[in-house]
């Protein structure tokens, strides 16, 4: 019997999605034959909580009386700005003893505050990573993935990016097909991986406000096998290449050659998800020019080539997966 207990913290004013969201991942694979994940619940009292939607949660238990738990998750929310000491002195104390500690969104702050997350590698939502940053310097907060993995630490951005660092636990306990089975069952694609950014190239970037650079922005999007190179981009805008790259990085906050391998990135692994196309064909429409240029590229953006990408990601591989067994 592969069996895992798994406690959630509750605090008033928790975000209730990032409880329910993993809840729900684990008690989907405690559905199949030799996999279970006991969930328990606990505020620190035994009280119950009020989510910031107003939800009411009543817990499992109080924290002192809970039983020392395979896996630790700690939900976010607006509660997590100005904490319970006693919750914040539980977390330092209980804090090192699971096998996994886990954060869900600003439940990052909190981990952060009992000192948890010094010298390790975290995420968390976009809107706290500059806080988070600034308050905790000796945390190394990356603001740019899904979610984080450094060693027994799991850190994930904001409300659904818990459920993908749930079904990345649940794939590393459990294989993949599980963990695809689930997340079809939840209508989610496994297909996230952690490193992928929380937001789109287009969404990370401001939009320019000068007309000619907008319009440059959009043919970047459009086009993005087309010669993109700040001289070629530049003759667009009809500004000198310097004058547009100072310009281009003033108004939108990165550079051209940034935001142009940030739009081919997410094209490729859009058609790699979506498409059949053969590798060869997607590094030529993206701009790539040759399959070995692509692959360079996402392995130091991903990690992972772009065949391994699709086989991982692409939710076409779902029709593979196993069923989850009827409730």
């Amino acid at each position: 019997m592969n069996q895992r207990s798994v406690l959630v913290v509750l605090f008033d004013d928790v975000q209730s999605l990032d409880v329910t969201g993993p809840m729900e991942v684990f008690a989907g694979a405690s559905r199949f034959p030799g996999i279970t994940y006991e969930l328990r619940t606990a505020s620190l009292d035994g009280a119950p909580v009020r989510t910031s939607c107003g939800l009411t949660l009543v817990p499992d238990t109080s924290l002192a009386d809970a039983a020392a738990p395979h896996t630790l998750l700690v939900p976010g929310g607006q509660g997590t700005r100005a904490p319970d000491p006693a919750l914040v002195e539980w977390l330092r104390t209980h804090g090192p003893r699971p096998e996994r500690l886990v954060s869900v969104c600003s439940g990052a702050l909190l981990l952060a505050a009992a000192g948890q997350l010094d010298g390790h590698r975290v995420t968390t939502h976009w809107n706290v990573c500059d806080h988070l940053a600034r308050t905790y310097p000796a945390v190394e907060v990356d603001p740019e993935p899904i979610f984080v993995r450094d060693g027994r630490l799991a850190t994930s951005a904001g409300v659904t990016a818990g459920i993908d660092l749930a079904l990345a636990l649940v794939e590393e306990d459990h294989g993949r097909d599980v963990a695809l089975a689930i997340a079809r069952h939840l209508v989610v694609f496994l297909r996230r991986p952690g490193n992928q950014a929380q937001f789109s190239a287009q969404l990370t970037a401001r939009t320019a406000g000068r007309e000619p650079l907008r319009e440059v922005q959009h043919w970047i999007t459009e086009h993005p096998g087309e010669d993109l190179s700040v001289e070629a981009l530049a003759a667009r805008a009809r500004l000198s290449p310097r004058h547009f790259a100072r310009a281009f990085q003033a108004e939108t906050g990165v550079t051209p050659g940034r935001y142009v391998d940030r739009v081919r990135l997410e094209q490729a692994r859009r058609l790699l998800e979506d498409t059949t196309d053969a590798v060869a064909r997607i590094s030529r429409d993206c701009g790539y020019g040759t399959p070995e240029a692509m692959r360079r590229a996402f392995v130091r953006a991903l990690g992972t080539a772009p065949a391994e990408y699709r086989r991982r990601f692409s939710p076409r591989t779902a029709r593979t997966a196993p069923t989850e067994p009827a409730q």
